[in-house]
């Protein structure tokens, strides 16, 4: 099983995910947007799989900061676009087992899926 744990390592939601994956020995790969970055294929195969209201981080400060027109009228495209340039806007963690996702942290999801 390939597992990819995707956020920032500031955030406190996904420092409990990281914690929770060591305790319980689950081996992960961790992309840093900040430093990696995410490019529009995987955002696109993302907001296919669980679509673009889940995925953007909509109360977040980020999103708050933005423009008033950035936050109007959002689609599909206007969101990718959106994350693309500012990864925070993306909820987080991004969990990706194999291509199947998990969007946020809750233990009791994560003890489900491993």
């Amino acid at each position: 099983m390939t597992v990819e744990l995707y956020g920032i390592p500031n955030c406190d939601t996904m420092k409990k995910a990281r914690v929770w994956l060591d305790q319980h020995g689950v081996a992960y790969r961790f992309h840093n947007y900040k430093t990696d970055g995410i490019d529009e294929a995987t955002l696109r195969r993302w907001v296919d799989q669980v679509g673009w209201e889940l995925l953007l981080n909509r109360a977040g400060t980020t999103f708050r900061k933005l423009e008033e027109a950035e936050r109007q009228d959002i689609d599909a495209d206007k969101a990718i676009t959106l994350m693309q340039a500012q990864p925070s806007l993306i909820k987080r963690p991004v969990l990706d087992r194999d291509g199947v996702l998990t969007i946020g942290f809750k233990p009791e999801r994560y003890a489900e899926i491993f």
